[in-house]
């Protein structure tokens, strides 16, 4: 799974300037404002062949009493909670604070794995004005710029350090027949993804309780059906035990995410007792951009009447079109109504997932797509296309070849993922298309 990264630090020392620049995009609001930063902020980084995930927080209190800012303590305490290292961020311009002190001796109270950084260090070559921070007791001070990008890629290598990360294996997504299928069940809290678990099992593995937030941990259990072997993953709510916050605090982001990040396919649950919300849009992109292959299941059927479920239908088509490859369908989890069409459809989401698809088949569809429809003109220039082959399983991944592909419309891309997806039948996957264009070796050479 991956490891997760906490931004941690009084107001406007520079986390969410920090925040984009791991993340390589603008996410987070930036501005020369004290408290700009309330809720967590989640985002995926990578360097080199690691992958993690950052958490972006509020200025930091740990003693605030009331109002907005123990609000944003709770969301800090959380993320902290989540993550498997600290970054603990202070401003290099302003010196050390007593607020300084006090985020260190929560974080040393806490006893998670922490770096200290010192933000906007640009132009400081003697560091002498970083030896203050030295007295926080949290080991080195590491100087850093977040808006100018320096020292950032020895910052991230000094915060997996403590993981001890070994490199990813290449993965060759080929099928095997005697590997388990992981499946991830997601969803918000209290949907009914335990209580769905434990109908499968026929056991009361899980602990279902109708109070959101009862999962505090990604649960993976192992289960067999018609010979084939399955990882069930419940996805989580709070990792730790304690006081339980408001109801959106109950849901953790980070354990789903990794939950999502490791499975095969993903059961995604909605409520149908409370529609289609904009957190389940929120999950639903995160399977999407992570390109695990989907099913989208209705719980709690039986418990809404007719106007309710004309209205979830509209909510699925207006609020989650992008998952429109994905199979559809109403259960019970309590009753046991509806079960086994679900579980064809999570065989041939894996299946379409892990095809293999034949080079010859692929050029072939490619230019009868051509021929009944050739891409649009641009300019002079009209994209040329030329041979396919498959790039990539788990999302199926085909890349094209030819001329001028760079001017290939996204309409035209989706008119030929229709064509492949009809031809090799792939239900319940997402699929990406590449296009590589070829060269002239003989461009820059000068004409006689």
């Amino acid at each position: 799974m991956k490891p997760v990264i906490a931004l941690v630090g009084r107001p406007n020392v520079g986390k969410s300037t920090l925040f984009n620049r791991l993340t390589q995009t603008r996410d987070a609001i930036v501005a020369d404002y004290a408290g700009l930063t309330r809720d967590r902020h989640y985002g995926n980084g990578r360097q080199g062949k690691h992958e993690f995930i950052v958490i972006d927080t509020g200025g930091f209190e740990p003693d605030a009493g009331s109002g907005i800012f123990k609000e944003m303590a709770k969301q800090t305490r959380q993320a902290v909670a989540e993550a498997d290292v600290v970054v603990f961020v202070v401003d290099a311009r302003e010196g050390i604070s007593a607020q300084d002190h006090d985020i260190a001796n929560e974080l040393r109270r806490l006893g998670k794995p922490c770096v200290l950084v010192a933000n906007k260090a640009e132009g400081m070559q003697d560091g002498t004005k970083l030896v203050d921070f030295y007295e926080l007791g949290l080991g080195d001070v590491h100087g850093i710029s977040a808006a100018h990008g320096q020292g950032i890629r020895d910052l991230v290598e000094l915060a997996l350090e403590p993981l001890n990360l070994v490199d990813p294996e290449d993965d060759t997504d080929e099928e095997d027949p005697n590997k388990p299928i992981k499946l991830a069940v997601a969803g918000r809290p209290n949907v009914g993804k335990s209580t769905l678990i434990n109908t499968w099992l026929g056991e009361e593995r899980l602990v279902a309780f109708d109070l959101p937030g009862t999962t505090r941990d990604a649960i993976t259990v192992p289960f067999e059906r018609n010979g084939q072997k399955f990882e069930l993953i419940d996805t989580a709510g709070l990792r730790r035990k304690g006081k339980v916050f408001e109801a959106i605090e109950k849901f953790s982001v980070v354990k789903t995410l990794q939950a999502i990040e490791s499975a095969n396919v993903v059961l995604l649950l909605l409520d149908a007792s409370q529609g289609v919300t904009d957190q389940d849009a929120h999950i639903a992109g995160y399977i999407l951009e992570s390109g695990r292959a989907v099913v989208i299941a209705i719980n709690k059927w039986d418990a809404v009447d007719s106007y309710q479920r004309e209205q979830i239908q509209r909510q699925i088509e207006t609020r989650l079109p992008f998952l429109k490859f994905a199979a559809l369908h109403f259960i019970s989890a309590i009753k046991r109504q509806g079960l086994g069409p679900v579980w064809q459809s999570i065989a041939q989401a894996h299946k379409s997932a892990t095809r293999k698809m034949s080079t010859p088949v692929l050029t072939r569809l490619l230019l009868e797509a051509v021929q009944f429809q050739s891409p649009q003109r641009a300019g002079m220039f009209r994209p040329k296309m030329r041979y396919a082959h498959q790039g990539g399983m788990n999302p199926p991944v085909i890349v094209i070849h030819g001329n001028s592909l760079e001017h290939v419309t996204e309409a035209y891309k989706r008119f030929l993922e229709g064509r492949i997806r009809k031809e090799f039948d792939l239900v319940g996957t997402p699929m990406r298309i590449e296009f590589k264009t070829s060269t002239n070796p003989f461009a820059d050479k000068d004409r006689k």
